[in-house]
């Protein structure tokens, strides 16, 4: 019998202690997978409504989020085209509306397109070809709310957020940040409620249908602009490139005028 003081019995009892960690760490990680997706999901529900001013965290709860998400109707969107994909298209592709993760497609090339240089204004670098947009319609049918993905570079990162339309296809609702790496205190307010606070009622399109909606620097003026962020001229370019880039051509603007024109 080996001595329990043995090099070999040392080993065994490690490896075996290893094993039974292995074992214990992949439970876990099965058990809590649930969890984390529908914290997940919970997160970007509330940044959806938040973003259409339909949750505030400091007057709604968690428990809430559920309920008010249920009047929101996600549809994934062809940008090409501005279409909304038929049942028979996302089966095709193996998407769908819930579970389609816009992020991750983006790394997918049967999902996403490389930009040109002279169109990546976002410094995005990759497009997706489908996206998905969340829609309120009315009791007559009539949408109400739209709400879409945003995504630009700023200073030190990729911004992530939402941009809340009318049903107009026009008129801002508001906009909203969920993951930005910009200098707190400087870019960093993009998040900051007051900021957020001017862009109701503004307007992304002039009268010829171009993007007009800007942030600049110094003081808005008018229906198409936005203040810039005080000592944060790039990250103000940043959202203002995002805006040009996903309200243009290239992004949803397709989509919204087949929608509003429908």
């Amino acid at each position: 019998m080996a001595s329990k003081d043995s090099v070999s019995f040392t080993v065994k009892i490690a490896l075996l202690l290893c094993v039974v960690c292995s074992i214990f760490i992949s439970s876990a990680a099965v058990i809590l997978k649930p969890f984390q997706e529908a914290n997940k999901t919970l997160d970007r529900n509330k940044n959806i409504l938040a973003a259409a001013g339909m949750f505030n965290p400091d007057v709604n709860s968690d428990s809430e989020v559920d309920g008010l998400f249920a009047q929101f109707t996600p549809r994934i969107v062809d940008l090409n085209s501005g279409e909304f994909l038929s049942d028979a298209q996302m089966a095709d592709l193996g998407i769908n509306p819930v579970s389609y993760d816009q992020r991750a497609a983006i790394n997918d090339p049967q999902l996403s397109d490389a930009i040109p240089g002279e169109e990546d204004i976002a410094s995005l670098k990759r497009r997706v070809r489908y996206a998905t947009v969340y829609l309120v319609e009315g009791s007559n049918g009539e949408i109400e709310d739209i709400v879409l993905p945003v995504s630009g570079y700023g200073l030190w990162g990729t911004m992530y957020g939402y941009l809340a339309l009318e049903g107009d296809g026009n008129t801002v609702k508001g906009i909203g940040f969920y993951e930005q790496k910009e200098t707190p205190g400087l870019g960093g307010e993009v998040t900051n409620p007051r900021w957020k606070g001017l862009w109701p009622g503004k307007e992304v399109y002039d009268d010829n249908g171009n993007v007009a909606l800007s942030v600049i620097k110094g003081v808005g003026q008018g229906v198409h602009q936005v203040d810039g962020l005080a000592g944060a001229s790039l990250t103000s370019r940043g959202v203002d490139n995002l805006i040009e880039y996903w309200m243009g051509p290239k992004g949803f603007g397709p989509f919204l005028k087949n929608l509003t024109n429908s």
